[in-house]
């Protein structure tokens, strides 16, 4: 076995010859794009960087966040987004084009799906730590990155969303580095069942008193998640 081979860890729920690796490291910096007769800036453009980049507790270096009030933030540092899910967005999207970061992520994964990583999974890529901190909810600007004013609803009911890491332990990486999932988190909370409160499981109260329990889970998802307990009329916007 080579020595990459050697480095590779299996996750829990993935076959054993399924590598767990960091495909690509995609950074973008903000633009002002025309979009329905306005102006909007966004940084929602990631293009494939190559070598070894440093992570620090707020972002990825070369990458910059347009809008802080939504986006980046201790919680929401580094967005991760599978590679298995461009085959799906190939067959819905067959004329876009579809490089890694096409969805904006700055670390394009494979062997990491939403139903395998729970919030508060703990994950070491080079000479970093992260811990999984929530799936993505997307904004509008992601109907302006693909030209299409229903791609934050086709995003949300694929249920295909990708995670957010926080950073534990700043450092280096870069495409190819293993990712070494070092702790599980003990309630067993998935990145796809948050996806699925949101989206379409939404009332689901022994999991929406779960979900309250995990440490990693950001506050405002909890707060949101505690209206829908005790305000049952509470529903937010539906995809």
């Amino acid at each position: 076995m080579s020595e990459v081979g050697v480095k590779l860890r299996h996750l829990e729920g993935c076959s054993r010859e399924r590598p767990v690796l960091l495909v690509s490291v995609n950074v973008g910096r903000p633009r002002e794009v025309d979009w329905h007769g306005r102006v909007v800036r966004t940084s929602i453009w990631k293009s494939p960087v190559a070598g070894r980049l440093r992570v620090d507790s707020l972002n990825v270096e070369g990458d910059e966040q347009s809008d802080l009030s939504v986006h980046g933030g201790r919680d929401k540092a580094v967005y991760a987004y599978p590679r298995e899910h461009y085959e799906y967005w190939r067959g819905e999207l067959p004329a876009a084009d579809l490089p890694w970061g096409a969805f904006g992520e700055n670390f394009t994964t494979e062997g990491l799906l939403e139903r395998d990583v729970r919030i508060g999974d703990r994950i070491r890529i080079g000479s970093a730590e992260f811990v999984v901190t929530q799936p993505r909810m997307p904004c509008f600007k992601l109907g302006i990155r693909f030209g299409r004013d229903d791609m934050v609803k086709r995003f949300l009911r694929s249920g295909r969303l990708g995670f957010y890491l926080a950073v534990l332990n700043e450092g280096d990486v870069a495409s190819g580095d293993a990712l070494d999932r070092v702790s599980r988190d003990d309630i067993g909370v998935t990145v796809e069942d948050i996806g699925a409160l949101y989206v379409r499981d939404r009332d689901n109260e022994p999991l929406l008193r779960r979900a309250l329990e995990v440490p990693a889970l950001p506050e405002s998802w909890k707060q949101y998640f505690r209206k829908r307990l005790f305000e049952p009329d509470v529903h937010g916007d539906k995809a």
